[in-house]
């Protein structure tokens, strides 16, 4: 069978490309070198901050391009492919909520305000604070986020109790608006309606004169669903979200097993 004309992959971090330590897989790096050679542009797709997936894949030889904060950022080789940033009213309305539902007793949460300078903290809970310092490198520690001056691509809420069935419950209602997304078991970001992977990875699709039918993408999680909707090499991690399952085209083994890079390593034969 002929290997298909893929010119971009793109691949979720976290439960796909990502170990189950969070680590990335050894072989990776000298599979990008090929797809280098081969003209073949890889996109790390995450909820991620731009500055994190930058220093994670620090060690690459020229420019990958980063879909970041789950589509509301994309960059290629450096420069701005789009951005999507949310209205600061209604940025401010989202802290607040947040703030009341939590003294109220009825979350237990904390918020990132994602910017496009750096991401943005008010509660100092150790707990809290370890969590988004995974996914942020670009972090600051402030004492009011309504007093932060940056344009917000992103409220990231981090659920100690479970994102899917308490944050994104208590906020549903924005989803008349506004994305709603259960981004991972804890964490639920609130972004603009028209932000998702799948417009992300379609504008990079623009930006680089590629297809659909010339896109692989990876994903596991409810976050992932529009990106594979916009790639016809469609893959669902083994242990995806069943949501996820449904609009894959095909499986990949899990983040456990390599799984990605088993794949691409298939596709570019």
């Amino acid at each position: 069978m002929k290997s298909p004309d893929i010119r971009l992959i793109a691949v979720d971090m976290d439960g796909t490309l990502l170990r189950p330590d969070g680590s990335i897989p050894d072989g990776l790096w000298p599979l990008l070198e090929r797809l280098t050679d081969r003209g073949i542009a890889f996109a790390p797709a995450s909820g991620r901050q731009l500055a994190t997936l930058q220093r994670m894949f620090a060690g690459v030889h020229g420019d990958l391009d980063y879909i970041a904060e789950n589509g509301a950022y994309v960059v290629r080789g450096g420069e701005e492919v789009s951005s999507d940033a949310v209205d600061p009213g209604f940025a401010a309305s989202v802290v607040t909520r947040l703030r009341e539902l939590v003294a109220a007793g009825r979350l237990h949460a904390g918020i990132v305000v994602c910017g496009k300078a750096s991401a943005y903290i008010e509660d100092t809970d150790p707990v809290f604070v370890a969590e988004v310092e995974k996914y942020y490198a670009r972090l600051e520690v402030v004492p009011d986020l309504l007093a932060e001056d940056d344009q917000v691509l992103k409220l990231a809420i981090f659920d100690f109790d479970g994102g899917e069935a308490h944050t994104a419950v208590a906020f549903a209602d924005l989803r008349a608006t506004h994305q709603v997304v259960v981004s991972g078991p804890h964490w639920v970001d609130i972004m603009n309606a028209t932000v998702n992977k799948g417009v992300a990875l379609r504008n990079l699709q623009a930006a680089l004169g590629v297809t659909p039918a010339q896109t692989a993408a990876f994903g596991d999680y409810l976050n992932d669903v529009e990106l594979l909707q916009a790639a016809d090499w469609s893959y669902a991690m083994a242990d995806a979200h069943p949501d996820v399952v449904a609009v894959a085209r095909h499986r990949a083994p899990s983040n456990a097993e390599d799984g990605v890079v088993t794949v691409i390593e298939q596709l570019v034969a």
